[in-house]
C-alpha cells in the first residue's frame, strides 16, 4: 500500500491535521533539583520556573538516564537508552536514522524548531528540527573522545577544577553571549509565528546552557543573594564516602584533598544560584511573548533539564555519577487547562518525554513507533490514571572504565559496575545516600534481585566491547579528520537579509503592516 502522504503530489507540503496543542519545552543545562525553590531550596529566586510549578505538574523523583550532556540529551530525543543509539558520551555520533521526537511531531504536522543546545555530534545538526535558530555552543566532532584503554592519560578538554577556583561575578562569558541569543532567537520565533498565520501547532524547543560551570555570572545576578547566606554542602567531603567511581572522577577533574578552600566552594555555589536566576530571567522573557502573542492557552509548557550538578557534595562536581545531584532533573508539566495542577513521587526520566510529547501530537494515543521505545508516556501520571515507578540508567563516559548501570525503583537505587562493589540505597530512609546497603545481610535478597535483572537486561561483556570498539574508530576519524583541509560540522544557521527590516523588494507599507502585532484593523474610508 502506497502512503500517500508521500507521492510526487504532496511530498514535502505540510501534513495538515486538526489543531494539536504546541509545545514550549524549556531546557536548562546541569540544573540541580536540590538548588530548586519548588523542591525545598530555601534561599534560591526562581519566580517564573515558581510559578509554572504551581500551576502545573511537577516530577519529584525525575531523572535522567545517562549523567552526561549528550548522552542524556540523545537518549532524551531518541526515548532509547544510550546503548541502543550508540550515544555513550560527548563525542558519540548520533545516527541520522535514529527517530527522535522532532521526527514523530514533525510528522504529525507540528512545525519543529530549535533555539540553543543540543550537543548533536556528527554531521547531521538538525535530527528532525525543521529548522535550528542557533548554532550550537558544544562542537560536533569526535574530538572530545573517551579513551578507557588509556584511563591514566588525561585529556585537556576534560573537566578540571578552574570552574570552581576561578568561580566570581563576571561582566560577559562565553555562556551569556550564547544564551542571551537562545532566548532572543526563541522570542522571536514566537512573534513570527503570530504574525506569519501559520496554520501548523509547533513544538519550539529553547535549551539554554546555564547554569552549567564555569561558575561566573553578572554582578545583578551576584547580587540577589547574600555570600554567607550561600549554603555550603550538606555531605563534605571524606574519604569514608569515596566509592572508587568517585575516586576515579576527582582524578578526571584533578581535584585532591589540598585543590579547593571553603571560600572557593561557597564562590562557586554562589554564582551557581546566580545562574539559576538567570535562566529564570531569560525563561520568564520567553513566557512573556508567549502570553504577549496569545499563544500561552493553546501550547503546553515543559521544563527539564539534562542532568544535576553536584556541587561539592561528598566531595564531587559536575555530574557523571548516579548520586542524586547528578543524576535528578526537575521536569514540570505546565498546561493547567488539560491537567490538573499536582505533585507526582513515582520515579521518571527525561527519556519519556519522547512517548509523551508522540502522543499529544498523535491525539493522545500512542502512533506507531518506527524502532522500539525505552521511554513511557507520562500521560497516565498527567491525568492522574498512575502510572510508572522506573527509571533505567547507563553511564557510559569519562570517569569510568566500564559500563555503570543504575535501576531506580519503588524507595531503592541499585548501582552496578563490572569492577565495582554494587552501590543500594534506600532513599526513603537515607536521602543523601550515607548507608550503602549492598553488603547489609538484610538486603541480600533485594541485592540478588537487582544484580540478577542487570544481568538480564545487559550483556556487559557485550556492551564493554561495543564501547571500547566506537571509542577507538571515533579516536582514529577524529585524529584524520584534523589532518590537512577541515570540514566543519557545526551548524551554521542563516538569515536572508533580503527579507529582514525594510527592502526595496516589498512595499513599504505592506512591509510594516505585516510585521506589526497586533495587526492594526484596515478603517475603509
Amino acid at each position: 500500500m502506497t502512503d500517500s502522504r508521500l507521492t510526487p503530489a504532496t511530498m514535502g507540503e505540510p501534513k495538515m491535521t486538526a489543531k494539536r496543542p504546541n509545545i514550549l519545552f524549556l531546557m536548562a543545562d546541569q540544573m540541580a533539583v536540590q538548588s530548586l525553590p519548588f523542591h525545598g531550596h530555601p534561599l534560591v529566586k526562581t519566580p517564573h520556573l515558581s510559578r509554572l510549578a504551581a500551576e502545573g505538574v511537577v516530577f519529584d523523583s525525575a531523572y535522567c538516564n545517562s549523567p552526561l550532556c549528550a548522552p542524556s540529551r540523545f537518549t532524551l530525543m531518541a526515548g532509547q537508552l544510550p546503548s541502543r543509539v550508540g550515544g555513550y558520551d560527548n563525542a558519540a555520533d548520533f545516527p541520522a536514522d535514529t527517530p527522535t521526537f522532532a521526527h514523530y511531531l514533525r510528522d504529525e504536522g507540528y512545525y519543529t524548531a530549535l533555539s540553543g543546545k543540543m550537543h548533536f555530534c556528527g554531521p547531521d545538526q538538525l535530527h528532525g528540527f525543521e529548522e535550528r535558530l542557533t548554532t550550537d555552543i558544544y562542537p560536533a566532532d569526535y574530538g572530545w573522545f573517551v579513551d578507557w584503554e588509556n584511563f591514566e592519560s588525561r585529556p585537556s578538554y576534560y573537566h578540571n577544577m578552574s570552574s570552581v577556583t576561578q568561580a566570581g561575578p563576571c561582566v560577559r562569558s562565553n555562556q551569556l553571549d550564547f544564551d542571551d541569543e537562545v532566548a532572543f532567537r526563541a522570542r522571536r520565533f514566537l512573534y513570527d509565528y503570530a504574525r506569519n498565520g501559520e496554520q501548523r501547532p509547533f513544538c519550539l524547543t529553547v535549551s539554554m546552557t546555564h547554569p552549567h560551570d564555569p561558575y561566573t555570572i553578572p554582578q545583578q545576578y551576584w547580587d540577589r543573594y547574600a555570600h554567607d547566606d550561600i549554603d555550603m554542602p550538606r555531605v563534605p567531603y571524606s574519604r569514608e564516602l569515596l566509592d572508587p567511581h568517585s575516586q576515579r572522577l576527582r582524578h578526571v577533574y584533578q581535584l585532591d584533598e589540598d585543590t579547593l578552600s571553603d571560600a572557593q566552594i561557597r564562590n562557586a555555589r554562589h554564582a551557581y544560584y546566580g545562574a539559576i536566576s538567570y535562566v529564570d530571567d531569560q525563561i520568564g522573557a520567553v513566557l512573556e511573548a508567549l502570553r504577549e502573542t496569545g499563544l500561552e492557552e493553546d501550547t503546553i509548557i515543559v521544563f527539564s533539564g539534562d542532568h544535576g550538578d553536584m556541587l561539592g557534595e561528598r566531595g564531587l562536581w559536575y555530574k557523571m555519577s548516579w548520586f542524586e545531584g547528578s543524576a535528578r532533573v526537575p521536569m514540570i508539566v505546565h498546561a493547567p487547562g488539560r491537567f490538573a495542577p499536582a505533585r507526582v513521587s513515582e520515579s521518571v526520566s527525561t527519556m519519556d518525554l519522547l512517548p509523551t510529547f508522540a502522543e499529544i501530537a498523535h491525539g493522545g494515543t500512542p502512533p506507531e513507533y518506527a524502532v522500539p521505545i525505552d521511554g513511557r508516556s507520562l500521560l497516565p501520571h498527567l491525568t492522574g490514571r498512575g502510572g510508572h515507578d522506573e527509571v533505567i540508567g547507563e553511564y557510559l563516559g569519562e570517569g569510568a572504565i566500564a559500563p555503570l548501570l543504575m535501576i531506580r525503583r519503588g524507595c531503592y537505587k541499585f548501582v552496578c559496575s563490572a569492577p565495582d562493589p554494587d552501590q543500594l540505597f534506600d532513599l526513603e530512609a537515607d536521602p543523601l545516600e550515607l548507608t550503602n546497603l549492598a553488603e547489609d545481610p538484610a538486603h541480600q535478597d533485594l541485592r540478588k534481585q537487582f544484580r540478577d535483572e542487570a544481568a538480564r537486561r545487559w550483556d556487559n561483556d557485550k556492551l564493554h566491547g561495543e564501547v571500547i570498539a566506537s571509542q577507538r574508530r571515533r579516536k582514529l576519524v577524529s585524529r584524520a579528520l584534523k589532518q590537512g583541509k577541515v570540514t566543519p560540522w557545526d551548524h551554521q544557521p542563516t538569515f536572508d537579509a533580503s527579507t529582514q527590516y525594510m527592502r526595496n523588494n516589498v512595499d513599504l507599507d505592506d512591509l510594516e503592516r505585516r510585521s506589526r502585532f497586533p495587526a492594526v484593523p484596515v478603517v475603509q474610508p
